[in-house]
């Protein structure tokens, strides 16, 4: 796994829905799991701006309905507090397809990405065309 391991506030727990933010054909995904999480005894693993997740396509186009993906969320509506002391906040909570290695399925992102999600992913970054 490529890029900087962040320590944002994790606003997404299991089971949360999120928007797909390419144009894949899945429209909303659901949160199965977060890949390269340590976790903890009795806890449900949470993610946050950057991570990588396990997502199941809940509505979408018939092929790609009912299917698990690799994503990385770019997005997430929980306040979360940036290094030089700003809190940064989206409307909605959005992730991007992509395979294990962090590359984009789709060929296009709708929305800002934030800032941490695209340093920590390179790929994500070209891809993006408004970083906030």
């Amino acid at each position: 796994m490529r890029g900087l391991a962040g320590k944002q506030t994790r606003g997404l727990p299991t089971m949360a829905r999120l928007q797909v933010a390419d144009n894949t054909g899945a429209k909303i995904v659901q949160l199965i799991n977060v890949k390269k999480l340590g976790g903890t005894m009795r806890r449900l693993p949470a993610a946050g701006i950057g991570d990588l997740i396990k997502v199941s396509v809940k509505r979408g186009t018939p092929d790609t309905r009912r299917q698990m993906f690799n994503a990385v969320v770019i997005r997430q509506k929980r306040p979360f507090r940036r290094v030089d002391g700003t809190w940064v906040q989206f409307e909605d909570n959005a992730c991007v397809i992509t395979n294990e290695k962090g590359d984009v399925q789709g060929s296009d992102i709708k929305g800002p990405v934030s800032r941490e999600a695209a340093e920590r992913w390179p790929r994500i970054a070209a891809t993006a065309k408004q970083i906030v």
